[in-house]
Order: C-alpha cells, then sequence, then structure tokens
C-alpha cells in the first residue's frame, strides 16, 4: 500500500500561556498542503521476522527505531497483533520546517496499517492515537482546514476557502529547533480568536493575523525574515512563517515559480485545494 503523506501550513499562531504539564497552550489554524512524502507499507511474507523500515530521499537523523512510522506501528500494535510489516519512506518535505512532515507521515502509517489489516478503527479513535505521538499528528487523520487549541492537538473543523490560490514555500537551511522557538515566547491571551481573523477578507490577513514565534525568530535570524519581506514584494497576499519555523510561505492569487530568487532555499509551489 503506497500513499503521499502531505504537509501543513498554520494560519497564524498564538501562544496563550503555560500549561502545568510543561507544555503551551496555543491557537493555530492547520491548512492542508499537496507536497508529499512517499509512504509504502507492505507485509512481511516472513512472520517470524521483525517489522523492517528504511528510509531514502532527505536524510532522516536520528536512530530508526525513533521513527514516528515505526512507533505509530509500535501503539498500534500495543491493541491490535499486527503481523510485521515492511515500511519505506521516501522523505521530501523538508524536516525542521514547522511543516508538520514528520507528523503526516506518523498518521498515514496508522491509516494504511488499519486499511491494510481492515481493522475498522473510527475516525475519532484514529485521532486519539495520533495525538499520543504528536500535538499536530491527528490534524493529518481528517486533513482539512482546522481550528486548533490546547496543544494543537483539539480540534474544529472550520470553513475556509482556499481553493485555486496558489502557494509558494520557502525553506532556508536554517533548522529552528521548539526549544529555540519557545525561548522567547511571552504567551498572553489575544483579543480576538483566529477563528474569527480568518473570516477577514485575506486582503486584511496581513496586518490582523500573526505567528507569535515570529517575533524573535525573526530578531535572531533575519534572513527568515527576508524571506517574508520578499513574498510580499513579488506580490504575496499574505505571507507568514509556519508554525514554530524556518519555513516560510506567501499566499498568491496566480501561480509563482520564485526558485530564482531564492537559490540557496529549497522553494516549492503549488495549488491550494
Amino acid at each position: 500500500m503506497i500513499s503521499f503523506p502531505n504537509c501543513k501550513i498554520n494560519l497564524g499562531l498564538h501562544v496563550l500561556g503555560k500549561r502545568p504539564d510543561g507544555f503551551h497552550d496555543i491557537e493555530t489554524i492547520f491548512y492542508p498542503v499537496p507536497w508529499n512524502d512517499i509512504l509504502e507499507i507492505v507485509p512481511n511474507e516472513d512472520l517470524d521476522a521483525n517489522t523492517e523500515f528504511k528510509s531514502t530521499g532527505i536524510r532522516v537523523f536520528g536512530p530508526k527505531e525513533k521513527n514516528l512510522c515505526l512507533k505509530a506501528y509500535q501503539l498500534l500494535s500495543e491493541k491490535y497483533t499486527l503481523p510485521p510489516v515492511k515500511m519505506h519512506l521516501h522523505k521530501i518535505i523538508p524536516i525542521g520546517a514547522g511543516l508538520g512532515g514528520g507528523s503526516a507521515d506518523a498518521a498515514n502509517t496508522l491509516l494504511n496499517l488499519n486499511k491494510l489489516f481492515k481493522l475498522n478503527i473510527a475516525e475519532e479513535e484514529m485521532e486519539k492515537f495520533s495525538s499520543e505521538l504528536g500535538s499536530d499528528c491527528a490534524f493529518f487523520i481528517r486533513n482539512k482546514a482546522m481550528y486548533a487549541t490546547e496543544k494543537g492537538n483539539v480540534l474544529e473543523p472550520i470553513t475556509l476557502k482556499l481553493k485555486n490560490l496558489f502557494i509558494v514555500i520557502v525553506k532556508p537551511r536554517v533548522h529552528i529547533s521548539t526549544v529555540e522557538a519557545y525561548a522567547g515566547i511571552s504567551p498572553q491571551k489575544k483579543k480576538i480568536s483566529l477563528k474569527e481573523l480568518v473570516r477577514f477578507p485575506i486582503e486584511e490577513w496581513k496586518n490582523q493575523i500573526e505567528n507569535d514565534f515570529e517575533k524573535t525568530i525573526f530578531e535572531t535570524h533575519p534572513g527568515i525574515r527576508n524571506i517574508k519581506t520578499k513574498l510580499y514584494k513579488f506580490g504575496a497576499l499574505y505571507a507568514s512563517m509556519s508554525g514554530s519555523g524556518s519555513a516560510v510561505y506567501g499566499l498568491f492569487k496566480e501561480e509563482k515559480n520564485l526558485r530564482a530568487y531564492f537559490r540557496s532555499c529549497t522553494v516549492w509551489h503549488g495549488r491550494l485545494s
């Protein structure tokens, strides 16, 4: 079975407060983007063998046993009797970009195993499993526009029509860790929820919808700020860093190929649906 895990962007991100468990309460809006990895899962013909995992494409750092795809298999196998499988992940979505590529791979592993072995796990239950793997994993189960709160794992579907807009995503070489992103944050409640702000015309988002991480990350990494500035210069209706970065995206009315203007970065463009 082959699937194509897609990434996401954050439309705004507000850090609202520190939680007793050490995490932060946030609000954000997740929106799916058709920039995809490739994931293949097939049964292992040797039933006495262990589950196998390999990756190609962009290098995935760390030991294989800590990969989220394997963790997803292990999580599901704790409740269901699963035979060994072979997994092959071809990594295309940049790592450490704020695009949720790893979470998408984990969620798709759960979805694929559910179909492959006819486990008949309900969507709500799949979201619970996903939440154990990462705060934004659950989003990729339904994979449509969602208003996310608490750690980003409490989801509410919203009506958000970005169909036929074009997106350009620019990923610089710099990697932003979660620790670095939160280091300069001063959590505070917002007067207007993002759920309300996205109802404004997209031309007004520039002055209304903010990613709280940008303030400090732009100070320490001015090159990321420059990407956002350039995207507006090229006509973006709205531009923002996604999640805790370091990728920055721009939304356009017309298709743009801007690779020549960001030669040291990974650049992807496409149409939203």
